[in-house]
């Protein structure tokens, strides 16, 4: 449903010429996925603690997929030097108490994600949902100098410490205490602060400076600089040291000297952007009042995304819509050959007992498009031959082959 889009649900199982897609009727009734869909639960609700209880978890519901895709996408794959954390944002404008409201966001209202991402290929190392202001983040040996941002991000990358990583974050978790401490277990850091921020000098934040210009501030190998471009740009990094490199000017012939801090954090903080962007266009999420049941979508894509970039590094080729083609047929037919045309009717046989299912007559080894007389037909003188065959028709001599279309079309809700 992310690869064909269709406005409503009933959509996917029409007969009508403008929307009929055969998989989806072939592979099951749309009853069936309803009811699937209207029940489906991640979760046993009579053991959830009552919202008065200290054990309380907002997360209940989908605690089992958090708690395995975590696991699982830490599991299987060993990022490279360069990683980012950010948020990102599930749509979601129904009523729920941790939505949240990001205007840099396109989706603007929905449930927000803190997730850590290799930057060159957006891979979801760990990710976890925003449960509002008053949760409580107490990460394993976690500094107790760090804000709640910094210890948002001592819990993303807590697996990853002393082994020499390079991260980027934005002004949102960027702060002296947190680099410190990430300092002191052999990882580096590189992000964007806010003028406002405690702890860094005023006279050298407020000082102007002429386009292109930049004023470094070093102490204990972390590096505070102040580039101008357009407006003002903090920085502070324990990467990179005060140099710089001459780029050209977008539309212009001309040349501009920027801070080397500055050139790899924009090269390396858009790991989670990518993941976004290449999963926006095949979303498979559909507007509904359950938060959880699209929460969990959007999860197990981002699980789809994560196989393909485990393809690629193995070797695979092809773009992350064949991949997807590839899952989607493999999960439909498994070990099975596609069918051919000619067959393909033999999905009528996923039928309840006692419905009509006209069938294809099954070919012989001499005659591969049998005929034989319809006995309803035949005594009624509408047609003496056909290809078809119902097993419910002979119980019900009152109707003809084009009868039993119809009532086999009303079962199937077409």
């Amino acid at each position: 449903m992310g690869i064909v889009k269709k406005p409503e649900t009933r959509q996917y199982w029409s007969a009508d010429m403008l929307y009929h897609t055969p998989l989806y009727s072939n592979t099951m009734l749309r009853k069936r996925f309803e009811a699937i869909l209207k029940f489906l639960h991640y979760n046993d609700n009579a053991q959830c603690p009552p919202p008065n209880d200290p054990s309380f978890d907002r997360l209940y519901k989908l605690r089992p997929i958090l708690d395995h895709f975590a696991a699982k996408f830490s599991e299987a794959y060993i990022p490279e030097k360069n990683i980012c954390v950010d948020e990102s944002l599930v749509h979601f404008k129904g009523r729920l108490k941790f939505r949240q409201y990001l205007p840099n966001k396109r989706a603007r209202y929905g449930i927000k994600l803190y997730k850590l991402c290799e930057s060159i290929s957006g891979y979801t190392l760990k990710f976890r949902v925003y449960e509002g202001k008053d949760s409580v983040t107490e990460p394993p040996e976690c500094p107790p100098s760090l804000a709640v941002s910094g210890k948002i991000v001592w819990d993303m990358v807590y697996p990853l410490l002393d082994k020499g990583y390079h991260l980027y974050m934005d002004n949102f978790y960027s702060s002296l205490p947190l680099f410190q401490c990430l300092a002191a277990r052999a990882t580096v850091a590189c992000g964007t602060i806010q003028k406002n921020q405690r702890g860094f000098p005023k006279t050298h934040i407020a000082q102007p400076l002429p386009r292109g210009e930049s004023r470094a501030l070093c102490s204990n190998n972390i590096l505070l600089l102040k580039y101008k471009d357009k407006r003002d740009v903090l920085i502070l990094t324990s990467i990179h040291g005060s140099g710089s490199t001459t780029v050209p000017v977008r539309g212009t012939s001309s040349t501009i000297s920027k801070p080397d801090c500055i050139l790899d954090y924009n090269k390396n903080m858009g790991g989670v952007d990518l993941s976004d962007q290449v999963l926006k266009p095949y979303s498979a999420m559909r507007k509904t009042k359950v938060w959880y049941k699209k929460l969990v979508v959007h999860i197990v894509q981002m699980a789809l995304y994560n196989a393909y970039v485990l393809s690629c590094n193995a070797g695979g080729t092809g773009t992350f819509l064949e991949f997807q083609e590839t899952v989607i047929k493999a999960l439909i037919s498994g070990d099975r050959e596609e069918e051919s045309p000619s067959t393909s009717s033999a999905a009528y046989n996923r039928i309840v007992p006692g419905q009509h299912c006209p069938n294809v007559i099954p070919p012989t080894g001499k005659k591969g498009r049998r005929q034989k007389r319809y006995r309803v037909c035949y005594q009624k003188g509408i047609r003496k031959e056909t290809t078809y065959y119902c097993e419910t028709c002979p119980d019900n001599p009152g109707l003809c082959i084009k009868d039993c279309f119809k009532e086999f079309h009303k079962s199937q809700n077409y």
